[in-house]
């Protein structure tokens, strides 16, 4: 069976020619950045040039920049290593209800702790009002996180206007760009972006790599008590290979931002034209001018996510439902639930996002549309979808 991989926003493959540059950390150049010998001066030279490569797709300095395992990490370290530092004592903290579980969670926990945490909440199309966030201020903020664009809607946030109001103020903000940085422009200097969290294995980088670019001047504290690693922020030998990698995933980005943007944005618009707006049965969640060009999240009216994703994977077809699954039931997505979408919608919702892999020779095989929809719900032996992009 011929497969197609439509679940990019959740993992890209590896980049072969990133694959080429970490194979010699993987085996012959094995040295610890630490050593003074020459083979562990061959691995800090390696580090540092994949902090430089980072740093130029994101215009700023190679020494604002920290390695990290992931976009999850990165985003607690922002968070938690800021608070650490700063505020001790607690204070008060703004986000939005469309944030990554990464930093949602992180922001409950630190209401047990003393901090008040202001929700800030969304439109119909999941986006957030820059003036709702400057009435949100208090004399006590003391730091604002938004994500960049959504992990599942592809929704893009006015991060500059934000960042604008916010840098009037004795105040930090944190973004977790890790969706955005593979398709747009990310500049936190002209954004007044303070922390910015990205991940490697969106871009078509290893797994289990991340960065952090914390900018000169902002404080944060390492949880991690050894060696003096990345700047005192993250005790430990350095994951080398895994460096050189989202490094070169990152310098091979910045040349075909534009060309992958492009390609995905024309197979956005075919799946939108031919799929959601010509069916009342599926609508969009989300918008489609204020998004990402790779990710497509939409319903189909009462159906339930688990049915879709078990009915399309049997036909060949990798997507994602825009929620998480536990104990083996799909619930709502809390984004869906925040662009005040009910469950007959919600529940039957389904992420398409796009990638590399991806061309307009795979949306139809046979004239046959993505999918067929079926007459009767009664069971779900009735459900039969043709899985063909």
């Amino acid at each position: 069976m011929d497969r197609i991989y439509l679940d990019y926003a959740a993992a890209a493959p590896l980049d072969p020619r990133v694959l080429a540059k970490m194979m010699p950390y993987l085996t012959t150049e094995y040295g610890n950045p630490s050593s003074l010998h020459f083979l562990g001066q061959q691995a800090r030279a390696a580090v540092q040039k994949a902090r430089e490569q980072i740093a130029h797709c994101l215009d700023v300095n190679s020494s604002d920049i920290v390695f990290t395992s992931g976009g999850t990490e990165a985003d607690n370290l922002a968070i938690l290593g800021y608070l650490r530092a700063n505020y001790p004592q607690g204070g008060h903290l703004i986000t939005t209800a469309v944030e990554h579980q990464a930093v949602l969670n992180t922001f409950h926990s630190l209401s047990e702790y003393g901090y008040e945490v202001t929700v800030l909440p969304v439109d119909a199309v999941g986006r957030i009002c820059p003036e709702d966030v400057e009435a949100a201020l208090r004399d006590d903020t003391v730091l604002v996180s938004v994500m960049y664009a959504n992990n599942e809607t592809g929704t893009i946030q006015p991060i500059k206007e934000i960042g604008e109001i916010i840098s009037a103020r004795d105040i930090a903000f944190h973004v977790d760009a890790v969706q955005a940085f593979g398709y747009l422009p990310v500049f936190p200097g002209k954004e007044h972006i303070d922390l910015l969290s990205v991940c490697s294995h969106k871009i078509y980088g290893p797994k289990g790599m991340g960065a952090l670019y914390i900018r000169k001047g902002i404080k944060v504290a390492s949880e991690a008590h050894g060696g003096p690693q990345e700047h005192n922020l993250r005790a430990g030998t350095e994951n080398v290979a895994g460096i050189v990698g989202i490094g070169e995933a990152a310098a091979i980005l910045e040349t075909e931002r534009q060309e992958r943007y492009d390609n995905a944005a024309v197979l956005k618009k075919y799946m939108y034209k031919h799929l959601i707006a010509a069916n009342n049965n599926f609508r969009l969640n989300g918008t489609m001018e204020h998004a990402l060009p790779n990710i497509l999240d939409f319903s189909i009216a009462n159906i339930d996510s688990a049915i879709l994703l078990i009915a399309l994977d049997m036909q060949g077809m990798a997507v994602s439902a825009g929620s998480a699954c536990e104990a083996g039931a799909v619930e709502p997505s809390h984004v869906l639930q925040a662009m005040g979408i009910d469950d007959a919608w919600s529940k039957g919702s389904i992420r398409i996002s796009f990638g590399m892999g991806n061309n307009i020779e795979q949306n139809r095989v046979g004239g046959r549309p993505l999918f067929e929809q079926p007459t009767s719900h009664t069971t779900v032996r009735t459900v039969r979808y043709t899985a063909v992009l």
